[in-house]
């Protein structure tokens, strides 16, 4: 089992390296062989090798699932992880892959608004690392911009992200923020130019801005150049 589950480790490596479609169908394979070793959840004595076999092919899941957007998996994955990450936090080496997942995590936590489990995991953390460390240090400065309100900071984020993954996340942080400024100006105003939507929404181009206007229901003058918005109804 230890040679099989080595090979299927080794060519899974190498299709995540090259960011191959068939990288899906491989996970599928390892996880199997993990269940199959008894290493998905690990209970018992187990060789360190294959324990860090093991944690490799989750982490890989883990970060591949955000390649694919499948946020669900990211979470089940994660999850997994976590047996890895803490019970057997004494008997492996620490993993390289560690705190980026654990930055993608606080930054998923981010996108569900779920700002008291996101404080909960991070004092969780050694205390150094909010600061010291680059993918925890993200996510914090991400969430202290959004409680401020600094909403072109972390639109800035999305560039100075660590890792291309983080970039997926800040997207749909995004995603929130738009939607909340767009709500702010129907409740202010009965119409915004079109030039100054594209600047507060913060799209690059027209066309992305003309979706999501589409999407809300804002009708566009493209004489006048400004979007109405819906008429309001009591």
């Amino acid at each position: 089992m230890a040679s099989n589950l080595k090979q299927i480790h080794s060519k899974l490596q190498r299709s995540f390296a090259g960011n191959k479609q068939e990288t899906t169908a491989l996970l599928a394979q390892a996880k199997l062989a993990l269940i199959e070793a008894g290493l998905l959840i690990p209970v018992g004595d187990h060789r360190e090798q294959d324990l860090i076999y093991a944690r490799d092919i989750l982490e890989i899941g883990a970060f591949w699932s955000i390649r694919i957007q499948d946020v669900p998996a990211f979470d089940r994955y994660f999850a997994q992880l976590q047996a890895f990450y803490i019970d057997c936090a004494t008997v492996l080496p620490p993993s390289p892959r560690q705190y980026p997942l654990q930055g993608l995590n606080l930054i998923r936590l981010l996108t569900q608004n779920r700002i008291s489990d996101f404080h909960t995991v991070l004092e969780s953390l050694p205390p150094e690392t909010l600061q010291e460390n680059q993918f925890i240090r993200h996510p914090v400065n991400l969430e202290r911009w959004l409680m401020e309100g600094s909403y072109s900071k972390v639109w800035n984020a999305r560039e100075e992200a660590p890792a291309a993954e983080y970039r997926f996340f800040v997207d749909s942080l995004m995603g929130t923020i738009r939607n909340e400024i767009a709500s702010c100006e129907e409740a202010a105003y009965n119409s915004l130019p079109m030039a100054d939507a594209q600047t507060l929404l913060f799209f690059n181009n027209q066309q992305d801005l003309m979706q999501f206007t589409q999407a809300r229901g804002w009708q566009p003058d493209l004489v006048r150049r400004v979007f109405t918005f819906p008429t309001k109804t009591d």
